[in-house]
């Protein structure tokens, strides 16, 4: 019976339960190294970053909608219903200047436009930096 007490006390010792004679910084040490003891993390500055290749076969096929913006502009509603064919829309960007190029609406790289085979494309001049990503969304 002896050892039962002991055992419940032991418990109550790790769990951080009030116990007579322990402090609440007591108490609170227990109760972490308890929380630290059950629970294991990965340590993300051992380099094992390279792993993640792997996992992003999951991903491959998901469908993403990429946009490049040459510019914008607004106008009213009366300016819109004059437009024709053969009506030109002055946007925002001068000739030359670099567009952007969106994935689902988010800046990814910016380019500029060039042709090929008769085709217009862009040449991705500056991949937008996770840094600058994260500045976006704030």
């Amino acid at each position: 019976m002896n050892k039962d007490k002991n055992a419940g006390a032991a418990s109550a010792d790790v769990l951080g339960e009030k116990k007579p004679g322990r402090s609440d910084k007591e108490r609170e040490s227990a109760a972490e190294e308890k929380a630290d003891s059950r629970y294991t993390f990965s340590d993300f500055n051992t380099g094992q970053g390279a792993e993640a290749p792997r996992n992003i076969e999951f991903i491959l096929d998901i469908p993403l909608e990429i946009t490049a913006v040459l510019g914008q502009t607004k106008m009213v509603i009366n300016d819109l219903l004059q437009l024709g064919q053969g009506s030109v829309v002055e946007l925002s960007k001068s000739a030359g200047a670099t567009l952007e190029i969106l994935a689902n609406q988010r800046l990814i790289a910016r380019g500029e436009v060039v042709v090929l085979n008769e085709k217009y494309g862009i040449r991705i001049t500056e991949i937008v930096s996770p840094g600058e990503r994260l500045e976006r969304l704030k």
